[in-house]
């Protein structure tokens, strides 16, 4: 038996998503908009791994960071 990530426990699988994704649409759909789809999907997970990870700056290291810009 596979044995299941963290990511698999508490969230539905890429697959999973992805033919929900499919099922609501038109017959018509695009491969620019499945790969659309997917992008987002993975954009999504890697940000949430970042968080878990502990890779982001909080609002005060961010305000500092973009000081520069804002000036």
């Amino acid at each position: 038996m596979k044995k299941m990530t963290t990511h698999q426990k508490t969230h539905s699988s890429i697959k999973e998503d992805l033919m929900k994704f499919l099922t609501n649409q038109p017959e018509d759909v695009t491969i620019e908009e499945i790969m659309d789809f997917l992008h987002v999907k993975q954009q999504i997970l890697s940000g949430q791994k970042a968080l878990q990870d502990g890779h982001y700056y909080t609002h005060e290291q961010a305000k500092e960071l973009m000081k520069k810009w804002l000036e």
